[in-house]
């Protein structure tokens, strides 16, 4: 085993772990998952069968990632967020053949006691506000927040607030790593400055 797991934690055979991740207390793993190198899932974990995980992601206490859920690489889970995969569940109508599949993309923030509603795709490097509750796609970089969540501006790869408006047109530098960041209408890119 080349990756830590605690005691108290459970990892279903056939369950796939990169190398330097870490396992906390009271996680449980199912058979199907695959979980990258460098990831950390915090106490009381769960990770379903049908469930991709990239590397460096830091998923933090109290989250369940179920099944149809992939997130990318370096994506962070804040405590008690909430991810769901049937849309309209009904304890009494069996509904595992309806699950929506949710990508979060690389970078991703998703703030503690956050709920994303399945069947989105929350762009790279977007921020979910503590709390806020998505039911739509979310564009890379943007800052989202409240219920339902609304877009309030955009976030640098950093994790810093942009000097940019939600719409138009702009062109800002991050003054943490030089690179230039330029929106035009809804839509912010990113380029790198050769130093």
């Amino acid at each position: 085993m080349n990756y830590y797991q605690h005691s108290s934690a459970i990892v279903d055979e056939g369950a796939q772990i990169g190398k330097g991740s870490r396992v906390w207390h009271f996680v449980h793993v199912c058979a199907g998952a695959k979980i990258g190198e460098g990831v950390s899932l915090g106490q009381n974990v769960f990770v379903g069968n049908k469930v991709v995980i990239g590397d460096r992601c830091k998923i933090q206490n109290n989250v369940s990632v179920y099944d149809n859920v992939t997130l990318e690489e370096g994506v962070f889970c804040g405590p008690s967020m909430v991810f769901t995969n049937v849309y309209n569940p009904r304890s009494l109508i069996e509904r595992k053949d309806q699950y929506r599949n949710t990508l979060v993309q690389r970078g991703a923030t998703l703030g503690a006691n956050c709920t994303i509603v399945c069947g989105v795709t929350i762009g790279e490097f977007a921020f979910i506000g503590a709390g806020a509750v998505i039911n739509r796609d979310v564009p890379a970089y943007a800052l989202m927040v409240g219920v339902p969540a609304r877009q309030i501006g955009w976030m640098s790869e950093y994790g810093e607030q942009l000097d940019l408006p939600v719409v138009g047109d702009a062109t800002v530098s991050c003054e943490h790593s030089g690179a230039i960041y330029s929106l035009h209408g809804n839509v912010l890119g990113k380029k790198e400055v050769v130093k």
